[in-house]
């Protein structure tokens, strides 16, 4: 009796994690769900037809590309800092891909796997110009709006603990909130990551008007995630971001991908799943990373339309440039 009901209780298990696999469930429905923010030019943000454009936009197209063959098969789900991580605990995203940084405490204590970094970024301050201030360490006294439910609110506390400079600090739930706030005159600065305020500037009535202070007083590695113990759809969401990188690396664009299935270069062959056994190894077919590249494009590509000179930020590729 012991044995059957140990049997039984194992059965019910593998049941229960066969139902619950991500790339099953992903196949069965369709599309992909993909958690993105509430807004933010240049990493996710929607146009009045509710066509979602941005870097973090694009890599969920890449996994879906990847998973489904199809980039355009995937549902949005916008989400506040506050909410985003039980989205993903709770199943209702199969991904994160939320300008979200990895920490440790996030990778090790939430239920969740960071899968790498899209985007390396470090936080900064915003100011209007008529303050003259030219340093963050000249924000004496000074009011700062921030996000809740974010790194930043520790940051900004550490940075000004450290210069000895007493503050206030204005919180929102919502970025658009920080940034009406900001810009109505409620407060001296606002503080994200400087991609953030990049793209939160041009958001302002006058963004002329307003500077970014040099200093970065945090690092910022931003990136995906999926739901911890989530092994096969995690190995598939890390090799999809490390094709946008290896594509970039090997030349391989969204525009010349036909030219170069021609190329004898072994490497150019396996990622295009000329040869080698990538894609069996990750429970997809052969030609997964070259849908990618085709459909969505490398992440010199993705940076460039999205961050880079090819978009209104014009944000220079700096540490997220290619290794070398």
């Amino acid at each position: 009796m012991k044995t059957r009901f140990t049997f039984s209780l194992l059965l019910a298990f593998w049941s229960l994690e066969c139902r619950a696999d991500t790339v099953d469930s992903i196949k069965q429905r369709g599309y992909l769900k993909c958690g993105v923010s509430q807004g933010l030019p240049g990493f996710s943000t929607a146009d009045k037809e509710g066509r979602w454009f941005g870097i973090d936009v694009d890599f969920c197209r890449a996994v879906a590309a990847a998973v489904l063959g199809d980039q355009s098969k995937v549902k949005y789900t916008p989400l506040s800092a506050k909410e985003r991580f039980t989205a993903l605990q709770s199943g209702e995203i199969d991904v994160l891909s939320r300008n979200t940084s990895y920490t440790l405490q996030r990778d090790a204590a939430m239920g969740i796997d960071f899968v790498g970094v899209v985007y390396y970024d470090g936080q900064g301050f915003m100011v209007h110009k008529k303050l003259g201030v030219t340093s963050a360490a000249q924000l004496i006294n000074a009011s700062i709006c921030i996000q809740l439910g974010t790194t930043t609110e520790l940051n900004v506390a550490d940075f000004f603990r450290s210069q000895k400079i007493k503050y206030k600090l204005i919180t929102f739930e919502k970025n658009d909130e920080v940034v009406a706030a900001y810009d109505s005159g409620r407060c001296d600065a606002v503080s994200t990551d400087q991609s953030g305020l990049y793209a939160d500037r041009t958001k302002l009535k006058h963004p002329l008007d307003n500077v970014i202070l040099p200093e970065k007083i945090s690092k910022e590695p931003l990136g995906p995630a999926v739901r911890h113990g989530d092994n096969r759809f995690g190995d598939i969401v890390r090799w999809t971001l490390y094709t946008l990188f290896e594509g970039e690396e090997l030349g391989v664009t969204s525009q010349n991908i036909k030219e170069m299935e021609a190329s004898t270069k072994p490497g150019i062959r396996r990622v295009l799943g000329l040869e080698g056994e990538a894609g069996k190894n990750l429970g997809l077919d052969a030609q997964f990373a070259k849908r990618i590249l085709e459909q969505v494009g490398n992440y010199g590509e993705i940076f460039d339309r999205n961050l880079g000179q090819g978009s209104p930020l014009k944000i220079e590729r700096g540490l997220n440039a290619l290794w070398n």
